[in-house]
């Protein structure tokens, strides 16, 4: 019996200690620290961009090379630092520097869009909340939007007698509407659930606007003000060619008349800036009020 058990173990002990598997070696990965993290995603993000602004003078060159009078991209920067080494100077009222231009179409710009504003959004509202004011303005929105912004200028020289309010109120016509349909869109997305709670509540008109519609709608009253921002900006400078003063429109169409086409590519690179900046400054101010996101 004893000799019959050891038998047994034996042939376990062999079964168990058979073929021995050698699995490869396992290489564990270090964790990357945090700033070489924040380092390769800020180089991911610079890179192309860099690219892109290479590519961009590459075909610049190219294209002074082969086009008579184009001045070229190291040409363009001896004059943009001559423009900026005295960008507020002033020599009388038709002759100022760079920085009161753009001050100036600044100044447009905020009367017309804060206008705009003023008008659209609450405009917006009543036409999502309320249908008899929906089907009272969207015929006219459907028809005045996509009316050139440069025709608008004409209706504002004829009202006002001035190139002044002509230009603002070139910007208000041209800014509203991005404001008045988006913020409506936003008020008939509101999901019904929440306007029947505020019945059953008998919450009044203006609890329900600012207790359940403007929290709700803010992310959509605020892309309507980014891309009204946009559209003002983009229509400034194409209504100061036409009405003149001081302005970065005239600006550069001066510089035309003057055949100074180097200031006019510097003019171009600062509009492209500076609506860089409002629209990223918005786009901050929407994702810190959007709930979506978060």
């Amino acid at each position: 019996m004893k000799q019959t058990q050891t038998l047994h173990v034996t042939e376990e002990e062999k079964a168990v200690s058979g073929e021995v598997i050698v699995l490869p070696p396992r290489q564990v990965r270090r964790p990357v620290p945090a700033l070489a993290r924040r380092v390769n995603a800020l180089l991911q993000r610079i890179i192309p961009a860099v690219l892109g602004l290479g590519l961009l003078v590459v075909l610049w060159q190219l294209a002074a090379i082969n086009s008579k009078g184009f001045p070229t991209p190291l040409s363009t920067l001896d004059s943009a630092i001559t423009l900026f080494a005295d960008p507020f100077y002033r020599d009388g009222p038709n002759d100022m520097g760079i920085g009161w231009n753009v001050l100036a179409s600044l100044e447009r710009v905020a009367i017309g869009f804060g206008l705009a504003a003023m008008a659209g959004i609450p405009l917006g509202f009543l036409i999502g909340r309320f249908t008899f004011f929906s089907r009272m303005f969207t015929p006219l929105i459907a028809l005045l939007r996509p009316v050139s912004p440069l025709a608008w200028l004409p209706i504002g020289l004829l009202l006002f007698q001035k190139a002044e309010p002509a230009s603002s109120w070139t910007i208000f016509i041209c800014s509203i509407w991005p404001m008045v349909i988006n913020t409506a869109e936003g008020v008939r997305r509101i999901p019904q659930d929440y306007l029947n709670v505020a019945r059953v509540l008998q919450l009044s008109e203006w609890t329900i606007l600012r207790r359940i519609l403007f929290p709700a709608v803010l992310p959509s009253v605020l892309t309507g003000v980014r891309l009204s921002i946009g559209i003002a900006w983009l229509v400034i400078v194409a209504a100061e060619m036409l009405t003149g003063g001081l302005g970065i429109g005239f600006w550069i169409w001066n510089e035309w008349n003057n055949l100074n086409v180097e200031n006019i590519l510097i003019a171009i690179v600062i509009i492209g800036v500076v609506g860089l900046l409002l629209e990223q400054g918005l786009m901050l101010i929407a994702r810190r009020f959007s709930w979506q996101e978060k």
